[in-house]
């Protein structure tokens, strides 16, 4: 009997870059929704078990493993051991990324290629892991990436970023074309400015900063990125696939009213 998109039930999940941000709220959202969570990190292994003892707290397993996206060997295999451990995939998050902020005059090669190895093809390799493992179970399954509102729009010194993202999510609308046929979902959820250690905010609320030039006035809450990327995950999300979901405030939307509204030059620093 073929496989029924409707009665996806997921219980296993994998989500990179969990340590902190908007993986962490990710690990645990999902965990809430009745999901065992494998837990990567690139650099803050104390982060990591953080998460994991929240996961925990809920009531499912977590497993915990290092992971650097840049290092595209081995993105694989890090991948391959944490579906083991949990005994199957139903959910991958593609959370890992970096940026920098160096005009394009400025930007030298090896920036360049550690921006595109850890966004892009780190990306690339652990999607692709990810997708044969729920190919071969015939069980359907989600795929989701982390992009950014850079997705659709340029942003002035985030050249290597910009291009990274913009890639992104190119892969994960071919991804929706090739992997449909199986029953596997592919999209990408496209954050705007969120108070995460990423953008300087660690541990700030939102609703006390004022950003002007976003509709709803602040920054988001990396648990508004979570709820979407939980949604996608969920049996509901099952018609859903090869979109990128903005989540920005409305950010996105001010695109020729800022333009018409701008009173200095300062915009075109990095």
């Amino acid at each position: 009997m073929p496989f029924d998109p409707r009665q996806f039930t997921p219980s296993r999940a994998v989500v990179t870059a969990s340590d902190s941000g908007i993986g962490k709220a990710t690990a645990v959202a999902l965990a809430k929704a009745g999901m065992d969570v494998g837990i990567t990190w690139h650099s803050d292994a104390d982060g990591a078990e953080a998460t994991a003892a929240e996961v925990r707290s809920h009531g499912r397993q977590a497993h915990v493993a290092q992971l650097d996206t840049s290092d595209l060997e081995s993105c694989a295999g890090v991948v391959d051991g944490l579906v083991e451990r949990l005994g199957g995939l139903d959910v991958f998050v593609n959370n890992a990324g970096t940026g920098d902020g160096t005009p394009f005059l400025e930007l030298d090669l090896a920036t360049w290629r550690h921006t595109l190895a850890t966004d892009l093809d780190g990306a690339f390799a652990c999607l692709q892991a990810a997708a044969k493992h729920l190919v071969r179970q015939r069980q359907g399954g989600r795929l989701i990436a982390v992009t950014s509102v850079h997705e659709h729009q340029p942003r002035v010194g985030s050249s290597a970023y910009d291009a990274a993202k913009h890639g992104l999510g190119g892969l994960v609308k071919t991804m929706a074309l090739e992997l449909g046929a199986h029953g596997i979902t592919a999209n990408a959820v496209a954050p705007g400015e969120i108070a995460t250690p990423m953008t300087g905010q660690t541990d700030e609320d939102p609703t006390r900063t004022e950003r002007p030039g976003i509709p709803l006035g602040r920054p988001g809450h990396a648990d508004e990125i979570a709820d979407v990327i939980a949604f996608l995950a969920s049996p509901p999300a099952s018609y859903v696939t090869g979109a990128s979901w903005v989540v920005d405030g409305g950010m996105l939307q001010m695109g020729p009213q800022g333009g018409s509204h701008l009173t200095s030059q300062a915009w075109r620093e990095a």
